[in-house]
């Protein structure tokens, strides 16, 4: 509820304070001011407002509700999972002392240690408290010590975003004549260092730039204090800047020519975009996509339009910002959860408010909330990613199809682009909703990599294995180190070995709180679950029978890491996965340093694949394609020969043709054998003719719906009474209910259901019964306690 003047100055899209109880305060966003009260309930005052302008725009507003009534969740959801945690301000409960109070002999244990740490502090938060006293609910603390009026409470909204300041150096107003200056150095004849300091400064002043006070100390070799002494006898004065975090020192280069493929392919775009809004670009790995995006960002640059990159992996921005800031500089900016809360909250506001700095975003999925206002170009690299699908928490959207949506609602063009389209993509432009560009040539002529099929089976029988490696693969590493080129190996599982086993009787380390056994680390000694990240060190013996005969089954890349180390001892090996990364800069540390030839061999996981171009790459080697190939799900083959497909691109991207070795148990499997073919199309006809069989998408549409609760017996009651009310409308098309391979994490049961929409029936009616029936459900008492999760194209 407002009063008139806060009415007339508020818009849609600013933010405001609201209460919720006594003591609580959030952020709330204004959706609507419009004059109808509600009926079932008395509307409270708002706090304040917090902004003077919207941080949120109309056409944001209209798009959240789209994703919110498409992915079947509340607007609350994407309004969370948009605005950057900065601008959902929330109240800390702050405690102050009260002054006048002297019975501290009325205090028990807990409350005097309260009341003593505020003498030493002016005012405590709630979690410092629970700190203090290392108990979690302190609430009923700090209620006695209230009653006692020992302390009182205020509740304070706090901003959490702060400008960064730059501190500059600048000479004082006294000494700006030449006579000052003569003066100046006489008077600092015997002050060496700051002499120094002021003659370093001249020299600086020179090229009419500000001079910070960082560049003076380091370029005068001088320290802080030798600065601040300056300052104190009026000689320099400092001044501060704000700067913003994200900015580009450098030549902006010219746009590489395009080749006779190349250009006639950025035609074709073009010319596509003439009719259609859509357009999927297919080309093999290494034909210079990058190239064509380029030269259409550019373009719609020209025309002073805002345009979106999305990509699937934070590891692929480190490359690809590079040799996009080559050719835009400073009309780029970053937007991904690897960046600081500062950082994201400055790209928003620049977005916001159209600034030259921030018409290009590159971004993994979450930068399609971003406040556009005109977007002309969205591109999506790689886009048959499943990164580009968030799973959880809801909103659980596809970044692909909502930049489509995005698309339409801007006006703007959107190209898809990739060596592996999706199905649905690939369906798509076949059945003419999408513009279709093939690129089918490398860049320079460059042959696709030789694929060889190595079969492990034969090889173990032969014993001609060395640890995880045939003795195929190892001339071939060895060949390509020889010729001082360097090798990728792949193996999609992090961690030493995936299960540890007792060879006495069988028993294997579980998680306590999720139904997977854990995985060894071995440069920590210790186990890990990575599902809920419980972790334990590794035990001597068996748990259940006390014998000491632990045994690891399977294999990570830490194991692959540790076997290289051992057969290629004069050669430096490196390792890129999860627990290699972590950090804003661990990507760009591995990529750099592999980048620059300082690592010979690099073992991997999935990240691998994306999109990564090094020059001098000539072997990748698969370990193991079957753990790809044998997964219950139904785009487990499709999956598998995008991923395959991927990692081999990588090599032999410049100079000549790469080899590639996968080895397998089943080198006659027919996605293997399309892998070392690269033959799409079969690979697609075989695909689609299947998914049709067994009614799946592109054909059919699918909504998946998780129970998930501590109590098995609640979650099984509840998936069996949902399953019945779902066949009775939907009848065949409900799948389920089913337990998924890992049916239990973080203490949680998890049970599936999935429904079929059928091509005819309207995916709108469908969602209505689907929601009647979730309202029905949650009714029921014994059920509310349940987590009832919607997923729309869970895939």
């Amino acid at each position: 509820m407002v009063t008139e003047a806060e009415a007339s100055f508020l818009k849609k899209g600013m933010r405001v304070a609201v209460s919720f109880g006594k003591s609580k305060m959030y952020t709330a966003l204004v959706f609507n001011i419009h004059q109808t009260p509600p009926e079932l309930y008395e509307a409270k005052d708002i706090h304040q407002i917090l902004d003077e302008h919207p941080v949120v725009n109309e056409q944001q507003l209209q798009y959240w509700q789209w994703i919110s009534s498409y992915y079947m969740c509340s607007l609350g959801d994407v309004y969370r999972a948009a605005l950057p945690s900065a601008f959902l301000l929330e109240s800390e409960t702050i405690i102050y002392k009260n002054e006048a109070f002297t019975e501290e002999t009325i205090l028990n244990d807990d409350e005097f240690l309260i009341f003593e740490a505020l003498q030493h502090h002016s005012q405590l938060t709630i979690h410092q408290v629970a700190d203090i006293l290392g108990k979690k609910t302190v609430l009923p603390i700090i209620n006695g010590l209230i009653e006692k009026s020992a302390v009182y409470i205020k509740e304070e909204i706090y901003e959490t975003y702060k400008p960064k300041l730059v501190k500059y150096v600048r000479l004082h107003t006294n000494y700006a004549t030449n006579e000052g200056l003569q003066t100046l150095l006489e008077e600092l004849s015997r002050a060496k260092k700051q002499r120094e300091a002021v003659l370093t400064y001249f020299q600086l002043a020179a090229s009419k730039k500000p001079i910070k006070a960082k560049d003076l100390e380091e370029q005068s070799g001088t320290s802080s204090a030798v600065l601040k002494a300056l300052v104190d006898k009026d000689i320099f004065e400092f001044y501060h800047i704000q700067t913003d975090r994200i900015n580009y020192q450098g030549e902006t280069n010219q746009i590489k020519e395009l080749n006779e493929f190349q250009q006639e392919a950025y035609e074709q775009v073009k010319t596509s975009f003439e009719t259609q809004n859509v357009s999927l670009l297919h080309g093999v790995t290494g034909s210079g996509k990058t190239e064509i995006y380029v030269k259409l960002i550019k373009e719609v640059i020209a025309e002073g339009k805002q345009v979106l990159f999305l990509l699937p992996e934070i590891a692929l921005t480190t490359q690809i910002i590079t040799r996009l800031q080559n050719y835009f500089g400073n009309f780029i900016s970053v937007f991904h959860s690897k960046y600081s809360m500062n950082e994201r909250v400055e790209v928003w506001n620049n977005v916001l408010e159209n600034k030259p700095k921030a018409q290009i975003i590159l971004g993994a999925r979450s930068s399609v909330f971003l406040p556009f206002s005109n977007l002309g170009l969205i591109v999506v690299d790689e886009e048959h990613e499943t990164s580009y699908k968030q799973f959880e928490p809801s909103p659980r959207y596809n970044a692909r199809d909502a930049a489509v949506v995005l698309g339409n609602f801007h006006r703007a063009k959107v190209l898809l682009g990739s060596a592996t389209p999706s199905l649905e993509s690939y369906f798509n432009a076949q059945q003419n909703k999408y513009g279709f560009i093939e690129l089918k040539r490398r860049f320079g002529n460059i042959q696709l990599p030789k694929i060889e099929l190595i079969d492990i089976k034969e090889k173990h029988r032969k014993k001609e294995m060395t640890g995880h490696f045939s003795d195929r693969l190892l001339k071939m590493i060895t060949e390509a180190l020889d010729e001082k080129e360097q090798v990728i190996l792949f193996q999609n599982r992090r961690g030493f070995s995936p299960v540890v086993e007792c060879t006495t009787c069988g028993v294997s380390p579980h998680c306590p709180n999720c139904d997977v056994s854990l995985t060894y680390h071995k440069y920590r000694n210790e186990l890990k679950c990575h599902y809920c990240h419980y972790q334990r060190s590794m035990p001597n013996s068996c748990g259940a029978c006390g014998s000491a005969t632990l045994d690891t089954k399977g294999f990570g890349t830490e194991q692959i890491e540790l076997e290289l180390n051992e057969l290629f001892p004069n050669h430096t090996i490196g390792r890129m996965d999860l627990d290699t990364t972590r950090g804003k800069y661990g990507y760009q540390k591995i990529i750099g340093a592999f980048e620059a030839r300082e690592i010979d061999i690099l073992v991997g996981t999935q990240m691998l694949s994306k999109g990564l171009d090094f020059d001098n790459v000539s072997l990748v080697g698969i370990l193991n394609a079957d753990s790809m190939l044998n997964f219950p799900d139904f785009r487990a083959h499709e999956r598998a020969f995008q991923l395959i497909v991927q990692v081999s691109g990588r090599a032999g991207r410049t100079k000549k043709q790469g080899n590639v070795a996968i080895q397998t148990y089943n080198p006659y499997h027919q996605i293997l054998q399309q892998v070392s073919t690269t033959n799409y199309t079969e690979m697609y006809n075989e695909q689609l003719q299947d998914r049709w069989q067994f009614h799946y998408p592109p054909y059919y549409r699918l909504i998946k719906i998780t129970l998930k609760h501590k109590d098995y017996t609640k979650v099984d009651a509840g998936i069996n009474w949902l399953a019945k009310a779902l066949q009775n409308v939907f009848q065949e098309n409900v799948l389920g209910p089913t337990a998924p391979a890992v049916s239990r994490i973080r203490n949680q049961y998890i049970k599936n259901l999935v429904i079929k929409i059928p091509p005819k029936q309207s995916l709108g009616k469908t969602k209505e019964q689907l929601q009647k029936i979730k309202n029905t459900f949650e009714a029921v008492k014994d059920f509310r306690p349940i987590r009832f999760i919607i997923d729309v194209d869970a895939y």
